[in-house]
């Protein structure tokens, strides 16, 4: 009786307010065409030339594309190059038609102020600006697109002859050992390891020190690589279905271990690395010789992310060390925050760190491996490093975080000295910023805005001073179309003292006076940051989505990255958690400001780590999310790929890892819940969304469920969009949507 008194109010709420209707989804649909080229002067990337002297750029306008060259000396902005004009000429000199009339800008490239190659129907072509003219060059090399799969993995013992710096030896594998030759006489090859076999084999990734006297490679541990089997069921080129394999590695399974070694040419000797100090490999790093001569290091990551070194072998006395050894109680971010910047031959080492809680830059003593200063500190973050000047020893950097007036994810551009001295803000805007850097670092563009304001970009020299304003976007014609920037909102998080941060949404229709179900859009990985901080007219396509009647929002809880490591830390062996608590809080808070959000109505989803937590969501907390679509879910952490599910879950695989699948704890659903996935999703293995499946059907619990034939890692593509919109409008708004051929 209950249900039924609830489905009458949302059916009274419907005819009252108009939600979900025809005429929602007509111009939800008509939306995104409506948005696009609306925004006046939009800039898009921007290039400098070789030299560093020049700068071209390209911009949207209301007629379409252009293209401008800078000359920051002389302050001037051209045109690059007259697109339209351009084709016409290669029409005429190929004596046909070219179909595809669009240019990318990986096709261009300032050669000087007055020529411009342009890569164009298989040919270079030469625009000469001064005197309009195209001339004819060379056949365009065809770009080698890297087709291998990310996770493949490839045996190293094949022979390959590695030569010496100074050409008169090459090294080479033979019955996976190594062997030393005279260039040209392999014939008599001296075997420099004898212990080498199928099991444990010499690599041939083989690095000779720059003066040629010594050689370094790896022992490797050959293991069995799991396999990941899709099938196939509507191939292009056949009826029957087909079988595809992936190396594909999950948690706990075996790793393979690598011994480095070292031998000396001249005292024939052989040296091996200390095994006691790289145990439980994760991975080593390549292999990498000081200029000198007098060692290699390489990188070593200890299984479960807690212990990171810089490693060294002294190549005169053999011995091991630990050059920088990170550790960590939790884990150390190795994927998203490791910086390493070796200066003078290795005397200095830029490194990062987050031991006082924060993502912060430190100068080592190279050779001692002693801490000579803190490059920075506080209780913000350094993002990224973008240059390390040895001469005037400074650093410039991206940072956040660091005015406590600003949303803390904005990102600013600084320059410091090496001994943390001297720190200069290069950006001041309170905006997110991106810059673009010349050749020496002595200018650079600016491009800066938020989510509630368009771009301006200027040009900047090293201080930060104002050179020439380039480019201010108009969004006024975006306005009249209705359209209203995204609202940023903060609220305190689960502790009552940490700000949450995140965006809202509303309709171009909008009215106050209204009730809107929320819905939320997540992705809650904890290798970044996902709310959007720089302008866009549809971020992850999410107005189109409120134009059917909904609030639409998303939002940064605890558990992501680029805040403190303790905000960090949350997600430490509990990705179950994904912040529920701080958007549970950051929603209440918000609906109490605003009237019209209903979070009586709560409505989430997301793709890949955002499908298991958008699942997550109403098992682990029913009493607030009520509705869920998940696409392409790691449903559970043991069957997704090993190196995002370790970093954040740990090793060895221990109970958390059934605390936080979905699958183990699919009796828990309440509510309504959609699961879309790819057939072909080598991303995350799709039987974990088939196994979750499973686990709903034996628990007896309804849900539904969408296979979608020959797709990959994705959010199911148009058909997926348009039963996620219906899914949620039957479900949030309590009305069967309108028929897909009447919009």
């Amino acid at each position: 009786m209950k249900f039924l008194s609830t489905a009458v109010l949302l059916l009274s709420a419907q005819f009252l307010f108009g939600q979900g209707t025809l005429a929602d989804y007509t111009r939800a649909q008509n939306l995104k065409k409506q948005l696009t080229n609306k925004i006046e002067n939009l800039p898009g990337q921007f290039y400098w030339n070789d030299k560093g002297d020049l700068f071209w750029y390209d911009r949207n306008t209301l007629q379409g594309k252009e293209y401008i060259l800078v000359n920051p000396q002389a302050k001037t902005k051209e045109q690059l190059f007259d697109l339209t004009k351009v084709f016409s000429l290669v029409d005429e000199k190929l004596g046909k038609k070219i179909e595809n009339r669009v240019i990318s800008n990986d096709q261009i490239k300032l050669l000087d102020e007055d020529q411009v190659s342009l890569d164009i129907a298989g040919y270079l072509w030469i625009w000469n600006r001064g005197s309009s003219q195209l001339s004819q060059g060379a056949a365009s090399r065809n770009k080698d697109r890297n087709t291998r799969y990310w996770g493949q993995r490839e045996q190293g013992n094949a022979y390959r002859e590695v030569e010496s710096p100074d050409k008169k030896h090459v090294a080479f594998i033979r019955n996976n050992n190594v062997f030393l030759a005279k260039k040209g006489n392999t014939n008599e090859a001296r075997q420099i390891t004898f212990d080498g076999n199928t099991a444990n084999y010499y690599s041939n990734d083989i690095q000779w020190a720059p003066d040629s006297r010594k050689l370094a490679t790896v022992k490797t541990q050959k293991i069995e690589i799991r396999q990941l089997t899709l099938i196939e069921s509507s191939p292009k080129d056949q009826l029957q279905p087909k079988i595809q394999t992936r190396d594909y590695v999950k948690p706990g399974d075996e790793l393979a271990q690598k011994l480095p070694i070292l031998y000396d040419l001249e005292k024939d000797r052989l040296s091996v690395f200390d095994a006691a100090l790289i145990p439980n490999q994760f991975y080593l790093s390549d292999l990498s010789w000081r200029d000198d001569s007098r060692a290699f290091t390489f990188e070593y990551n200890k299984r479960g992310h807690q212990v990171y070194g810089v490693m060294q072998m002294d190549a005169n006395s053999g011995t091991s060390s630990f050059l920088i050894q990170e550790q960590n109680k939790t884990f150390i971010d190795y994927s998203g925050k490791k910086y390493r910047e070796d200066l003078a031959d290795g005397k200095e080492i830029v490194w990062t760190s987050e031991r006082d809680g924060w993502n912060h830059l430190y100068l080592y003593d190279g050779i001692t491996g002693k801490i000579k200063n803190q490059i920075t500190t506080g209780n913000w973050v350094v993002r990224k490093v973008v240059h390390v000047d040895t001469e005037k020893r400074t650093v410039i950097f991206e940072g956040s975080g660091m005015n406590a007036a600003e949303d803390p994810y904005l990102v600013h551009y600084y320059a410091i000295g090496l001994d943390g001295k001297g720190l200069k803000l290069l950006t001041e805007e309170n905006a997110n910023h991106q810059a673009f850097f010349n050749k020496d670092y002595s200018q650079f563009v600016d491009t800066y805005s938020r989510v509630d304001q368009p771009p301006i970009s200027v040009l900047r020299d090293k201080n930060g001073r104002l050179i020439m304003e380039l480019e201010k976007t108009n969004s006024s014609l975006l306005e009249t179309a209705g359209w209203r920037a995204p609202e940023v909102f903060k609220a305190k998080g689960r502790d009552g003292a940490t700000d949450i941060w995140g965006i809202i949404i509303r309709p171009t229709n909008f009215d106050p006076a209204k009730s809107y179900p929320v819905i939320e859009y997540i992705y809650a990985g904890p290798h970044s940051s996902f709310v959007p901080k720089s302008f866009y007219s549809n971020p992850s396509g999410m107005y189109e989505l409120s134009e059917l009647g909904f609030i639409v929002v998303q939002i940064d809880g605890m558990g992501t990255s680029n805040r403190s490591k303790a905000f960090h830390d949350v997600c430490w062996k509990n990705l179950k958690d994904a912040g529920f608590p701080d958007r549970i809080a950051w929603m209440q808070a918000a609906s109490k400001q605003y009237k019209y959000m209903d979070i009586g109505r709560v409505g989430i989803y997301g793709t890949s780590a955002g499908g298991q937590s958008s699942t997550g969501a109403l098992l682990f907390h029913p009493e607030f999310y009520k509705v869920g679509v998940s696409s392409c879910g790691c449903h559970d952490n043991r069957m997704d790929k090993i190196w995002w599910n370790e970093q954040w879950m740990g090793w060895p695989v221990g109970p958390e890892y059934a605390a936080s699948s979905n699958i183990e704890n699919a009796a828990k659903l309440e509510g309504n819940l959609l699961l879309i996935v790819g057939e072909l999703d080598d991303n995350v293995d799709p039987s974990s969304t088939f196994q979750l499946v499973d686990a709903l059907i034996k628990a007896r619990k309804n849900h539904d469920f969408i296979m979608v034939p020959g797709m990959g890692h994705s959010s199911g593509g148009d058909y997926g969009e348009r039963k996620r919109r219906d899914y949620f409008v039957k479900h949030l708004l309590g009305v069967d949507p309108p028929a897909w051929n009447q919009y």
